[in-house]
C-alpha cells in the first residue's frame, strides 16, 4: 500500500448525503447534497460520479471509509452497508469515524486557537427528539469524553471549563441552552459532517495503522439510545 492510500468516503448518518474520493494526497472528486430522505437512492450514483470525475474504478481504491454515527438509524445503515458492500467487493478494508469525529475535525485551527491553549470544541448532532448527541474535544481535538445523548438543560454539566466553540447541527439549540454568550463561539464549519474530511483521517490511519486496520473487522454502527421503530408484535411476520 503507498504512503498516500486512494480512498472512497462516504457519509448518511446525518440530513445530507456526501462523499470524496482522496488520492495522492488530496481530494480527487467530491459530491454532496442536503437531504433528510433518499440517501439509498442517491449514494451510488453520487459515488460513480465521483470516480468518473477522478478518472478512477473501484479496482483503484485501497480503502472505503464511512461515519459510524450517531446519527439517523436508516441513514446508518445505509452508509454502512454501501461501504461494506464495497470493501467485500473490492477486497479493500472498511474504516468507521464517528460523525462528532468528523465534525469537530473541520472546526478550523484558528477557531480553536490551539497554538495559545485554546477553545474547546463541543459537537452537538440533532437526534430529530429532545435530546442532542454531544461530545467534547480539546483544542488540539482529543476527545474530552465518550459520546453521549443529553438533554440541552443537562449541557452545562457535561461541557469542559473555559471558552468553547459549538459546531454541528445541534449547535445554535445547544448554545440557547447554554445562555453564555461572552464565553461561547458558534463554528462557520458546516453542521453535517464532510467526506473530505473523513477521507483525509481514514487515510491517514490507513497509512499508519498498515496490516493491523487492514486485518480488522468491519465498523460497527455507533447507537445512542434504541431506534423509534419498532417491530411488531411477532416479529412481522403474516398472521393467517
Amino acid at each position: 500500500m503507498t504512503a498516500e492510500p486512494t480512498l472512497l468516503a462516504i457519509d448518511t448518518a446525518t440530513d445530507a448525503c456526501s462523499v470524496a474520493l482522496r488520492a495522492e494526497g488530496a481530494v480527487a472528486a467530491h459530491r454532496s447534497a442536503p437531504m433528510a430522505r433518499g440517501h439509498a437512492e442517491a449514494l451510488m450514483p453520487m459515488v460513480v460520479e465521483a470516480l468518473d470525475a477522478a478518472g478512477l474504478g473501484f479496482a483503484d481504491l485501497e480503502g472505503v471509509a464511512v461515519t459510524v454515527g450517531p446519527g439517523a438509524f436508516t441513514g446508518l445503515r445505509i452508509g454502512l452497508a454501501a461501504a461494506r458492500g464495497i470493501g467485500l467487493a473490492a477486497g479493500i478494508p472498511v474504516l468507521g469515524a464517528t460523525t462528532l469525529e468528523v465534525i469537530a475535525r473541520a472546526v478550523p485551527a484558528a477557531e480553536r486557537n490551539a497554538e495559545h491553549g485554546g477553545a474547546s470544541v463541543v459537537v452537538a448532532i440533532e437526534s430529530k427528539r429532545a435530546d442532542l448527541y454531544l461530545q467534547g474535544f480539546d483544542a488540539g481535538l482529543a476527545p474530552l469524553g465518550a459520546p453521549a445523548a443529553v438533554m440541552p438543560e443537562a449541557l452545562a454539566g457535561r461541557l469542559p471549563e473555559g471558552p468553547l466553540v459549538l459546531a454541528g447541527d445541534g449547535a445554535a439549540r445547544a448554545a440557547a441552552a447554554l445562555d453564555a454568550p461572552g464565553r461561547i463561539t458558534l463554528s462557520a464549519s458546516g453542521p453535517h459532517p464532510d467526506a473530505r474530511v473523513l477521507a483525509a483521517l481514514a487515510a491517514a490511519r490507513l497509512a499508519a495503522g498498515g496490516a493491523a486496520i487492514a486485518d480488522a473487522p468491519p465498523p460497527e454502527p455507533l447507537y445512542l439510545r434504541p431506534p423509534d421503530a419498532k417491530l411488531p408484535a411477532g416479529g412481522g411476520r403474516l398472521r393467517p
